[in-house]
């Protein structure tokens, strides 16, 4: 118990780290449509990768992980779009369904319309 206790501290700067407590001011300054767009677009990046869609010569398709990770920005760009101008979910709208594109036509087997990763969120996606 004491080790777990000991890495929450860490992780969450309460064991007193002057740096800690400096990113912890650090992040209260920036704003919530950065930190929604910030963590889209960190979503949209590894799904992209996971489709198949890296520069990256032999770069490894992993369409379960890429599932995973479109179904997650799905839900976050749904949710923070009301919260978020209409720029900046557009373009996330716009990010998403490619990448729900790119998983399809990577995909040997095809999802039935509208069960494809996010669709429970966004609807079909053609």
């Amino acid at each position: 118990m004491a080790q777990y206790d000991d890495d929450y501290a860490r992780r969450f700067g309460e064991g007193g780290d002057p740096s800690d407590i400096e990113a912890a001011r650090d992040i209260a300054e920036v704003p919530a449509v950065e930190i929604i767009t910030t963590a889209a677009v960190h979503l949209m990046s590894a799904a992209a990768v996971k489709c198949g869609l890296a520069d990256e010569p032999g770069a490894e398709i992993d369409l379960d992980e890429a599932r995973k990770l479109i179904n997650a920005l799905a839900g976050l760009v749904t949710a923070g779009a009301p919260d978020i101008s209409d720029m900046h979910a557009r373009s996330l709208r716009d990010g998403l369904r490619t990448l729900q594109l790119a998983f399809r036509e990577a995909s040997p087997i095809q999802d039935p319309i509208g069960k494809g990763p996010g669709e429970k969120w966004t609807g079909p996606v053609t």
